[in-house]
């Protein structure tokens, strides 16, 4: 069976429901998903997922949220050919429009360094996810789960 990983930074709840949403949309795909906060991932997070997503805020002036920071640090140096990765990114664009999503694109990148696959494009959610972005997010799901 494949299995997701999700780690998951959330400050209001937002990236939180976010997670959610991705664990149940796995789900009814057929995959075997875990979700993980922030503070509980470490550089073995992904070791035995096949499909790897990080869903995060941006904090202050686009950094990588506190509790995601050592995790972020150690990402490029993983091993994770053979892999598929996504990321998903909710912020506020009116009132950070420099740093939208920003650390979902640093995420992004740091994956790249990985030898993952890129699954799908990186996601990126104002604020708390609607039902238009429920859809969106069951697609990268999907695009994932194909990839």
């Amino acid at each position: 069976m494949t299995v997701a990983k999700i780690v998951f930074a959330s400050a209001t709840g937002n990236t939180e429901g976010i997670s959610e949403i991705l664990e149940d949309a796995f789900k009814a795909l057929d995959v075997d998903v875990e979700r993980i906060e922030a503070d509980d991932a470490d550089e073995d997070s992904f070791e035995d997922a096949d499909i790897c997503v990080v869903a995060t805020y941006t904090d202050g002036d686009g950094e990588i949220p506190f509790d995601l920071e050592d995790f972020f640090d150690e990402l490029p140096d993983q091993e994770l050919e053979g892999k598929v990765f996504g990321v998903v990114g909710s912020g506020d664009s009116e009132l950070y429009p420099d740093y939208f999503c920003q650390a979902a694109i640093d995420f992004d990148e740091a994956f790249a360094k990985t030898g993952a696959k890129k699954g799908a494009e990186v996601v990126k959610i104002e604020n708390a996810a609607d039902d238009e972005d429920e859809e969106v997010l069951k697609a990268f799901v999907k695009a994932l789960t194909e990839a």
